[in-house]
């Protein structure tokens, strides 16, 4: 089945629409994501609607700022999985470096492959567990952007995006439902990690009506090192997946 191409969707939701050869990329994507679906589990998303939905409309969503206004950008996806939503977010921005990360090594085999086939010269790969990487140099506070959508806590996500920031960054937390007591509860987490909540998005994806958030961490300073906890649990991917 082909990806489907939403054009109106993309600009009436996201004032946005890809290029035609961006179109295709996402359609080389998707199409590769499917065969080798069938030897590893990749994703549970593979009818094309749900997949342009949940992999390439909501991983775009959450940067949707850069998308209108480009910017050259250093991003870090951490726990990418298939590569989401890093590959669509450097599909889109090909002036963004990104850089995908995971733990589990024949992930990172795949992307290796993939990244090639799909002509992208501005991804790289990194493999190892984020509390373990944001701590080592050359990716310490390496970072303009850190992306991160998974089901642990928004607390256990920031520990693991934050270290990778520069002085300035941002973190994007991809979350589902979202409620002010998490927010408050969430504040005195980021105050030791020297970073604030500048902006809460809630919005609904254009398919299934779905509700989503994204929260956006503005990283002001760097904490003490013995600030940062070191035994951090492992990182799970979403739901999404």
């Amino acid at each position: 089945m082909l990806l489907p191409e939403m054009v109106e969707v993309w600009q009436e939701t996201l004032n946005w629409q890809p290029e035609q050869k961006q179109q295709q990329i996402f359609e080389r994507l998707y199409e590769e994501i499917l065969l080798a679906n069938r030897q590893f589990n990749l994703t549970r998303i593979t009818q094309a609607e749900e997949f342009w939905e949940k992999h390439l409309w909501d991983g775009l969503r959450g940067v949707v700022s850069l998308l209108r206004s480009p910017t050259p950008e250093s991003i870090i996806d951490i726990g990418t999985g298939a590569g989401f939503p890093g590959l669509p977010v450097a599909i889109a921005i090909p002036s963004s470096s990104v850089t995908l990360l995971d733990s589990t090594r024949k992930k990172i085999h795949f992307l290796d492959q993939l990244i090639p086939q799909l002509g992208l010269e501005n991804v790289k790969t990194l493999i190892g567990r984020a509390e373990v990487v944001g701590k080592q140099i050359p990716d310490h506070q390496s970072y303009d952007m850190a992306l991160i959508r998974a089901v642990s806590s928004a607390g256990v996500c920031a520990e693991y995006a934050l270290p990778f920031l520069k002085s300035g960054g941002l973190a994007i937390l991809y979350r589902g439902h979202w409620t002010d007591q998490e927010s408050e509860s969430l504040k005195p987490v980021l105050e030791q990690l020297g970073a604030e909540i500048e902006s809460i998005e809630k919005f609904t994806t254009p398919l299934s009506g779905s509700v989503r958030h994204c929260l956006y961490l503005r990283k002001f300073s760097s904490p003490p090192a013995e600030r940062i906890p070191d035994d951090l649990r492992c990182l799970r991917r979403a739901s999404l997946r």
